[in-house]
């Protein structure tokens, strides 16, 4: 058995319950057209509870009965799994895990477009763009992936802890705000990071908020922020573990996807959502049927529901998502969620930032890969380097002012490297790394070869900010 199979985590079956009526009708409605039912396999990154609710909702449905679909078998997997998967087993559809993996997909031509006029109808009451952002992936006139859910990106504070720590939480409104100098001593001060974050290669929402701060801060800058947001943060496995994190008060905030800041409030008041004004995009969250799909109509008749009655299961007070369509608000349970109706519209209405998608796509595999190599892997030595530092400036006064900026910037700059690809020394400048994710588009065996070279630059510059003090 391989890695991949060994690790599936395949979602029980759940048989359905219904009334003796339904149910009557339901099998003389199989004897009549189904010869051999259906078993819809559905590769996604939800959570159990809304999948376990989407069984169940949509096996009630005309959408069921008319397909004759009498199962939904659901796979969850890690984002770096799903393409092997997908050209190695049918998988009917992809759901859920943001538009960066679905995006990916696309690129190596693992979606099929909507074609069946009950999908495209359905498809038709989503918003082509949402705050400036794309609902959907059209290219050359075909929809490859709808969003049937939106989100925001910020950052989640537990006031409590903030308070307990005597910072004043108010000052955290900008993404540079969580890699200052002051939340770094603050570390030193509990001996413990109070910032959470998510390794990039396997959390696509903290992909999006590295995306976001590359283009609110510009590419240079933007890493010099990433980098010291890297060395004031613990760094976990997964963003619903920085989530956590946060409710349950292990660090003071962490970077999160604005669902997740609701469900911290509602588990947690203490907990709040912060949306960085002008620094933050709205992104759709996709649904997208796969070129391995058995039952194409199947699949796509699964895809119509979601994006229109299965729309009710983000408004459920357990999940707490925003719906891509807006005609749920008027059915009896949208009119039962104003508090959500009310996020909807300060999401729309919220101060966004120019985002190039075309652009981060571009780059982004490359991207993750690169702060993988130079932030996750190195992240004891960059903190290491980091709060030497601090310490040296601000609390021994080893230093004086000039020689911390200057060490500082030593810190935070793009390393030189020898490329692997050319044999010559260059940096990570944004050429760069759209030229990289080519090659590892064609080449995944460069991969490694990239991040041991990008790896070694890095701990070169870290090591040498330690022996500038002394250490």
């Amino acid at each position: 058995m391989s890695k991949t199979e060994a690790s599936l985590k395949v979602l029980p079956l759940l048989f359905l319950i219904v009334a003796p009526a339904f149910a009557s009708v339901l099998h003389a409605s199989y004897a009549q057209h189904c010869n051999k039912p259906i078993t819809l396999t559905i590769i996604s990154r939800h959570p159990t509870d809304v999948l376990e609710k989407a069984r169940d909702m949509f096996l009630k449905t005309q959408y069921a009965k008319e397909y004759c679909i009498k199962d939904v078998r659901f796979i969850q997997l890690p984002p770096g799994w799903w393409i092997d998967y997908i050209k190695a087993h049918p998988v009917d559809i992809a759901w859920g895990g943001g538009p960066t993996q679905y995006d990916l997909l696309f690129k190596f031509h693992l979606l099929r477009p909507l074609q069946t006029k009950m999908a495209l109808d359905a498809a038709a009451q989503i918003p082509d763009t949402l705050a400036g952002a794309p609902m959907k992936r059209i290219v050359n006139g075909k929809i490859y992936w709808v969003a049937d859910a939106i989100a925001s990106f910020g950052f989640t504070i537990n006031r409590d802890v903030a308070a307990q720590l005597g910072y004043d939480w108010h000052k955290l409104k900008t993404w540079k705000d969580l890699a200052s100098d002051q939340l770094g001593l603050l570390m030193l001060q509990v001996g413990v990071p109070v910032v959470g974050i998510a390794d990039p290669t396997v959390s696509t929402s903290n992909t999006r908020m590295y995306e976001i701060i590359l283009q609110a801060y510009g590419w240079d800058d933007g890493w010099r922020t990433l980098t010291l947001l890297g060395a004031n943060s613990k760094i976990y496995s997964g963003s619903g573990l920085v989530r956590d994190a946060v409710i349950n008060g292990e660090i003071m905030v962490g970077i999160t996807i604005d669902f997740y800041g609701y469900t911290a409030h509602k588990q947690n008041p203490a907990c709040i959502y912060v949306v960085p004004q002008g620094q933050t995009i709205v992104n759709g969250d996709p649904i997208a049927v796969t070129v391995s799909t058995k039952h194409p109509e199947a699949a796509e008749a699964f895809v119509a529901w979601a994006l229109t009655d299965g729309q009710t299961i983000w408004l459920d007070p357990n999940i707490n998502r925003l719906p891509s369509n807006p005609n749920v608000f008027n059915t009896p349970i949208g009119k039962e969620r104003k508090d959500l109706y009310e996020a909807f519209q300060q999401i729309l209405h919220a101060k966004s930032m120019k985002f190039n998608d075309t652009l981060a796509l571009m780059y982004e595999d490359a991207m993750r890969l690169y702060f993988k190599a130079t932030i996750v892997d190195l992240h004891d030595l960059l903190q290491q380097a980091w709060t030497t530092l601090l310490s040296a400036y601000y609390l021994d006064h080893k230093i004086d002012k000039a020689t911390f900026e200057k060490l500082k910037d030593q810190l935070t700059s793009l390393p030189t490297f020898k490329d692997p690809i050319t044999g010559k020394y260059t940096k990570f400048t944004v050429k760069y790394a759209i030229k990289a994710d080519k090659v590892i588009l064609k080449d995944p065996a460069m991969m490694d070869k990239l991040m041991n070279a990008w790896r070694e630059a890095a701990r070169a510059k870290y090591l040498g900010v330690l022996r500038a003090l002394g250490g």
